[in-house]
């Protein structure tokens, strides 16, 4: 069934991303903001908006009522989430459902599934990806917990079951820490999560964080668009992306990229979804699923050419997918620098008044952006204000680019992530693709020295 009115409710670069792909297909857009995000270029161009709250996101952005609400006074048939905010929320595309309004994303029962992690885990495992040795499921019990922690090889790494952002996470290098470990971890996710479930793993020396792009039909067929590298990571937040990775071959994309593929079809997947592993010496383990749209997304885009919110809103009207498997080419190589409000060193967040703008251009250069000179960046919402992606040949070409472009780029007003970009750009390292999930800690970690 055709969607003509699309509701978004989201904020920022992506609710822009979502307006513009809707238009391109001939769909009226709805935007839904809070008082901070009045003046937001959304909200700006979208074809009706509707205030639905103060700024704190919980009286807002993270608010079912107002925005089931919203979407029935508009007239609404459909609500796109983004990432972030409600895109993993079960009970909240539950609601959307059973009200009559389209749900772009996946099926409830698999946002549930895959937004914990033990059973992630566990169906991850029934469906063939390969997992990270460790605890079945849930773990408790000390003296079971230090049996497998003897039995797999000590660093161990203990994980809450719900959430992520790197809250409940304790590494154990010792059997005599194991204990007091898996109590401080339980009690940080009891905190943050309101659940104290953790289980064990094996925790990789060196690792990098690869994940696959798929993206099913809910009828048991599916595809992958290949991996990402997100290794670049400073407190388990991604900083920058590319794609293809510079250390997986052709031969273990197409191996991966079908063990995943067939994963999802197997499952009855539908829209677009992330499979997360961490590479160490040519094997990769699974970590976890994201059952939405990536912040990453536009660097498999630019390889293939694919608009995975377009194909998106096609599958959630009941369309097939535009394209098969055979039909996937992966040409060049692209890389996405994200661009925050922040102090570029100490990482202390930047709100405020942009006074002047200027968003780089020329051949393969994509701006994903709201800002504008005059608008002001609120204090309430994560920092992330832009996203630069560059799309070139090769990869040497691609980062020649990259660095043309940062120069180009204009923020002013507020401190912003730009020179810590234009740094890693230098380095031998991230040149030559030698980097692991621990480096950019590692490096920033020296400069302060």
């Amino acid at each position: 069934m055709p969607i003509t009115r699309l509701l978004i409710a989201n904020r920022g670069e992506i609710a822009l991303r979502i307006h513009r792909a809707a238009h391109e297909m001939g769909i009226e857009t709805v935007a839904v903001h809070s008082t901070a995000d009045a003046d937001a270029m959304h909200v700006r161009l979208a074809d009706h908006a509707i205030c639905i709250g103060p700024p704190p996101a919980a009286e807002s952005y993270l608010n079912t009522a107002a925005i089931i609400a919203a979407a029935e006074v508009s007239g609404a048939d459909a609500i796109h989430p983004g990432y972030g905010f409600m895109s993993e929320n079960a009970q909240f595309a539950e609601i959307v459902e059973a009200h009559g309004i389209v749900w772009i994303g996946p099926k409830p029962e698999h946002i549930r599934t895959m937004g914990d992690k033990v059973e992630a885990k566990r169906t991850a495992g029934a469906l063939g990806l390969p997992l990270v040795p460790g605890s079945d499921g849930a773990i408790s019990d000390p003296v079971e917990a230090a049996r497998i922690a003897d039995e797999i090889g000590y660093p161990v790494i203990i994980k809450a079951a719900s959430g992520g952002g790197g809250r409940g996470m304790k590494v154990c290098n010792r059997p005599e820490e194991l204990d007091t470990l898996m109590k401080q971890a339980g009690n940080e996710a009891k905190a943050a999560f309101g659940d104290d479930t953790v289980y064990l793993e094996k925790y990789l020396g060196n690792p990098r964080h690869i994940e696959f792009q798929v993206f099913g039909d809910g009828n048991g067929n599916a595809i992958h668009l290949g991996e990402r590298d997100c290794s670049l990571q400073r407190r388990h937040q991604k900083v920058l992306e590319e794609a293809p990775s510079p250390v997986i071959t052709a031969e273990e994309r197409d191996r991966m990229g079908g063990i995943v593929a067939k994963a999802m079809a197997d499952m009855g997947y539908r829209g677009a979804g992330t499979i997360e592993f961490l590479w160490e010496n040519g094997q990769f383990y699974f970590i976890e699923m994201n059952t939405r749209l990536q912040v990453e997304h536009p660097v498999t885009e630019m390889i293939t050419g694919v608009d995975l919110v377009r194909e998106q809103i096609r599958v959630a009207e009941g369309r097939p997918l535009s394209v098969t498997q055979d039909e996937i080419e992966f040409k060049g190589h692209a890389i996405e620098c994200r661009i925050n409000a922040e102090d570029p060193w100490t990482f202390a967040p930047s709100p405020g008044l942009v006074t002047a703008y200027h968003a780089a251009g020329g051949m393969h250069v994509r701006v994903d952006s709201g800002l504008y000179a005059g608008y002001r960046i609120p204090p309430y919402y994560d920092s992330m204000i832009a996203k630069l992606i560059v799309y070139g040949r090769s990869r040497e070409g691609c980062i020649m680019r990259l660095r043309r472009a940062l120069e180009e780029m204009v923020v002013d007003g507020v401190k912003t992530s730009i020179p810590l970009h234009q740094q890693l750009l230098r380095e031998g390292d991230v040149l030559n693709g030698d980097y692991s999930i621990k480096w950019l800690e590692e490096w920033l970690a020296t400069r302060e020295a």
